[in-house]
């Protein structure tokens, strides 16, 4: 079993900026990819950005394309999300999720996952 353990949500105006961190621990089968995902009150979880945990390749959606940046601290098992210039439009449940094994395109979707942080609420006000 894998746990993921989210902090760093909160309530910032808009263009200002916020720090995500998601930690995993236990078990685990591979180190493929950690991604972030968020869902807004009434809509669909949907993904924001992935990092392979070996090589350090990412990938983001076009919504935060320029004003998000995921890294990772490989000792730590910690991976952060920068958020930087953000809009109201942010607003939403920030989800880390781990994929176990490897993928032969970016992994995207929910179903991709095998585990789930519990979540981080990020507002930004207008």
């Amino acid at each position: 079993q894998v746990q993921l353990v989210e902090s760093g949500g909160g309530l910032v105006q808009a263009g200002g900026s916020l720090r995500l961190s998601c930690t995993a621990s236990g078990r685990t089968f591979s180190k493929d990819y950690i991604s972030w995902f968020r869902q807004a009150p009434g809509k669909e979880r949907e993904f924001v950005t992935s990092i392979t945990w070996n090589s350090g390749n990412t990938y983001y959606a076009d919504s935060v394309k320029g004003r998000f940046t995921i890294s990772r601290a490989n000792a730590k098992n910690t991976v952060y999300l920068q958020m930087n210039s953000l809009k109201p439009e942010d607003t939403a449940v920030y989800y880390c999720a781990y994929r176990v094994r490897y993928s032969s395109r970016w992994p995207a979707n929910v179903g991709d996952y095998d585990y789930w942080g519990q979540g981080t609420q990020v507002t930004v006000s207008s």
